[in-house]
């Protein structure tokens, strides 16, 4: 008789996941890429921070574990670790509780506070698994937050149980690293001096990098889109990391991000007007938007094109193209939707194109959920015309709500909207390459021919785009194969 296999242990560290705790794309992918490895046959823990902010109806939901005492910072200064669980969806949540560091409110607060927090919390993920005599195959640590464990796991847990495990690294975005002055990790952390050198975690000869620190040490580096993978290498995009990434590339590969399809599913959407599937979202996303139009002002009309754009309002998502084309985006046949807040110039700026075009333009500068689900039902297109793009998850959303994706050609934008050509049938989107406020408004030109032109083909892309596969499925037998090179699973 065959050994039964005994199922794969992989754990997951992150300082977010939806939906105890999320201010962006990170949150989902924690959330959703445990539970389709459970779908693989993973058994997987996420271990988060025991924040203030999470929801009382998950914290009534958590049992007690266990503590202890873990030494941190060059003195040795003992802290409490508190260990608090749930299950959901197959996938097991450990929360690390610590009051002095988690019970501030939002999970960043200040890069000098965040440090001693992070440090704390890498090296107690690590304590907590050889506490639960839990040791998985593979630790799967995410972005700067995370980044020491791959260090600790190979200088303070060698000799421990969880010393066994191979540790992977995930880049969601570059921009942030965790850099603070030498001396002060060097405190924090308790890490000896030798750590503190170019090769590893020095930045410069006063400050020290965190992610930087953690990619040299972990066994594989994972970014979340082939592109960024790519771009990452280069001056261009590097963050000032591209000659250590580029040194570390033989372990540096890029898996593109998929969505939650039961989160993010128009036929069963409670959110929408009228719910729908490709054989009738032709139908039914006409009456999506006319009550998207009366929800927010617009004039009704489901005859006019309507732009989506939901965003953090920053620099980084090309809103200054956007700002710089905005008034020839409202011809009389267009009405413009944004949702989201960010920099006080972009939220002011949409907010004058609404008072200058009522019944055409709604900027709605806050965030809400309910909202989001309706634009991505109720628009035409969506615009995603960032200045990089790790991954991005709108345009995937759009896609999976037939709404027609209008982005740059950077990062997973490049990976996973392929402009559209004429009759080529595998065009879903129309892109632009260059970074120009004229050639965003050839790409959203380009589109509106074809929405009031050539219905039929823009039609097709519509019927196309919710037929892709944009779930996590495919993504995380990505993610299995690349644990497999790295770890000798047991039958």
């Amino acid at each position: 008789m065959t050994a039964k296999k005994q199922k794969r242990r992989i754990a997951f560290v992150g300082s977010e996941c939806y939906p105890f705790i999320k201010t962006g794309g990170l949150g989902d992918v924690m959330y959703a890429l445990p539970r389709a490895l459970v779908s693989e046959g993973c058994e997987v823990r996420v271990i988060l921070p025991l924040y203030a902010c999470i929801p009382r109806k998950y914290k009534e939901q958590l049992k007690y574990k266990g503590s202890f005492m873990m030494d941190l910072t060059m003195e040795g200064r003992t802290f409490f670790v508190g260990i608090m669980e749930m299950s959901l969806d197959g996938v097991t949540y450990d929360f690390v509780e610590n009051r002095e560091f988690f019970d501030w409110g939002n999970p960043y607060t200040g890069l000098w506070e965040d440090i001693p927090k992070y440090c704390f919390f890498s090296k107690a993920a690590l304590a907590i698994m050889n506490y639960l005599e839990w040791v998985p195959e593979i630790i799967h640590c995410h972005d700067w937050q995370a980044a020491l464990l791959p260090i600790y796991l190979r200088r303070k847990f060698q000799n421990t149980p969880v010393g066994k495990a191979r540790s992977v690294l995930t880049i969601h975005n570059l921009r942030f690293q965790g850099i603070c002055s030498i001396q002060h990790l060097k405190y924090w952390s308790g890490l000896p001096d030798d750590l503190f050198d170019y090769p590893i975690l020095k930045y410069n000869e006063d400050e020290a990098d965190m992610f930087k620190g953690g990619l040299a040490f972990a066994d594989k580096i994972t970014t979340v889109s082939e592109t960024y993978a790519e771009e990452i290498q280069t001056p261009a995009f590097g963050e000032n990391l591209d000659g250590h990434l580029r040194y570390h590339c033989p372990k540096l590969c890029g898996i593109v991000n998929g969505i939650d399809v039961e989160q993010w599913n128009p036929a069963a959407d409670q959110l929408l007007a009228e719910t729908y599937t490709v054989e009738d979202v032709l139908d039914k996303k006409k009456a999506n938007k006319l009550a998207l139009q009366e929800k927010l002002g617009l004039d009704p009309d489901p005859d006019k094109m309507i732009l989506g754009l939901i965003s953090r309002l920053t620099d980084q998502k090309g809103l200054d193209l956007v700002d710089a084309v905005f008034p020839q985006l409202v011809d009389g046949n267009t009405q413009v939707v944004v949702l989201g807040t960010g920099d006080p110039r972009y939220e002011n700026a949409f907010r004058y194109f609404e008072s200058e075009n009522k019944g055409s333009v709604c900027a709605y500068i806050s965030y809400n959920e309910a909202l989001a689900h309706q634009i991505y039902a109720g628009a035409d297109a969506l615009l995603v015309p960032s200045l990089f793009e790790p991954c991005g998850l709108t345009q995937l959303i759009a896609m999976r709500y037939g709404t027609v994706p209008i982005v740059r050609e950077t990062g997973g934008l490049k990976d996973t909207v392929l402009p559209y050509q004429g009759d080529w049938t595998e065009g879903n989107g129309f892109t632009f390459e260059q970074y120009s406020a004229n050639r965003l408004l050839d790409a959203i030109n380009n589109a509106k021919t074809v929405y009031f032109t050539d219905r039929w083909h823009w039609d097709e892309i519509v019927q196309r785009n919710m037929q892709k596969d944009v779930s996590w499925e495919a993504s995380a037998k990505k993610y299995m194969a690349l644990y497999d090179e790295i770890a000798a699973w047991e039958n």
